[in-house]
């Protein structure tokens, strides 16, 4: 009766060893798996700063070599935006260098398209002036200013030095390219400009394309722009009729002022001074 109770001691005994071996093992593998898992992490981890690092690089090289690339360009397109410059009203204007550029101011002449301002020494072209869908029908030097007159009836007037810039633009109403208009100067000192067409004689003051006056022609009648005759203080202008009339009747004289007739009072053509 004594031994049985010895032998549930031993079991008893057996079964709690068993127990506190399979609950170490169990701890010794949950701390390797941990440890496993810390480190797969941990390189996984790595792995991905490594890649996101490596994007971020190739990121900014890109962005360094875009940034280059501007800047490099930039003079490019400075230099042409300075040689070829286009405004408003559909201009273009172009500098032409040269080695042998005179002091003159350039003779002006109409080239296909374009007036071209060149050397009068050299021939060497120094500047053109273009207008998109446009062409020129005339032009007139004038001491510091290249006027022309286009085909929409547009007048122009334009640094001639170098035509860096143009001045001021004037539309002619219902103007005709086929008409034959012409551009003369009314007085001896050029201050005064007539454009001529058969419906009518419109002066502007060259210095600032302030539009004078207007002469229609006489009833009946039409300019002829073409036929004119210019004196040391005059412009004369054909202007024939459809009824019979004496020849003074077909011709009309004008100066800086108008119709050249007896009695007249015009008004003067001087910029207004600022008052103080």
């Amino acid at each position: 009766m004594t031994a049985q109770p010895h032998r549930s001691a031993d079991h008893a005994a057996e079964s709690s060893a068993d127990r506190s071996a399979e609950s170490s093992a169990d701890r010794t593998a949950e701390r390797d798996t941990d440890r496993s898992t810390g480190g797969n992490a941990g390189r996984s981890a790595d792995r991905s700063v490594n890649r996101t690092g490596v994007r971020t690089v190739r990121r900014g090289v890109r962005l360094a070599l875009a940034v280059v690339t501007a800047a490099l360009a930039l003079p490019l397109v400075t230099a042409a935006a300075t040689h070829s410059r286009a405004v408003p009203y559909g201009d273009r204007l172009t500098a032409h260098t040269s080695a042998a550029v005179t002091a003159m101011e350039p003779a002006l002449r109409v080239r296909g398209h374009a007036v071209e301002a060149y050397d009068p020494a050299t021939g060497h072209r120094r500047w053109t002036y273009t207008r998109e869908g446009r062409h020129p029908l005339a032009v007139l030097p004038l001491p510091g200013h290249a006027l022309a007159l286009w085909s929409d009836g547009m007048v122009t007037d334009t640094v001639r030095e170098d035509g860096s810039a143009v001045r001021w633009h004037r539309v002619i109403p219902a103007f005709d390219a086929r008409s034959g208009s012409v551009l003369q100067p009314l007085d001896p000192q050029a201050k005064m400009l007539a454009v001529v067409t058969p419906e009518r004689i419109a002066a502007y003051r060259v210095a600032d394309g302030d539009l004078r006056w207007i002469l229609p022609p006489r009833r009946g009648c039409t300019y002829v722009p073409q036929r004119h005759l210019r004196t040391s203080d005059a412009l004369l202008i054909a202007q024939p009729c459809t009824e019979p009339a004496a020849w003074t009747a077909e011709l009309v004289a004008v100066d800086e002022f108008g119709r050249i007739e007896p009695d007249r009072e015009p008004l003067g053509n001087e910029i207004p001074t600022p008052k103080p």
